[in-house]
This record gives C-alpha cells, structure tokens and sequence, in this order.
C-alpha cells in the first residue's frame, strides 16, 4: 500500500469529502483493477472527484527524503 497520506479530504472543487474513499481506491488499483471501476464501486460519480483519485501523486517520501538530505547541514 501507498504510504503518506497527503490525499485531499475534500474535493477541490465541489467539496464532498472523498479521503474515506482513498484507501480502497488503493487496495482496487494494486489489485489490479481499472481505475474507472473502482472509482464507479465506490460511488464517485462526480468529474471533479473522479479527477482527485485520478490525478493523485504521492510525494510524501520525496519530501522526507529532501529534508534529511539537506536538513542535516544546518
């Protein structure tokens, strides 16, 4: 499973909370699942949400990374 939560708890755009639905977004695509199926199982619907799960990137690690790198020099 993906680690760092970083996902939105809510929709940019219309505001429905959607971080509920993240983990098993994950589990469906490790899975092996289509993308746009998970997204219909779990009910979202909506084009602006649908963008959320889809465009998602999980940077957390690189963030750590970074700061321990350069973070120790100071």
């Amino acid at each position: 499973m993906l680690s760092g939560m970083m996902f939105p708890i809510r929709c940019f755009s219309c505001g429905a909370p959607i971080a509920d639905k993240w983990e098993r977004f994950v589990e469906g695509i490790e899975a092996g699942e289509d993308p746009g199926k998970v997204l219909d199982r779990l009910g979202i619907t909506r084009y602006c949400c649908r963008r959320m799960f889809l465009s998602h990137v999980e940077y957390f690690e690189e963030i750590v990374q970074f700061d321990s790198w350069f973070g120790k020099s100071r």
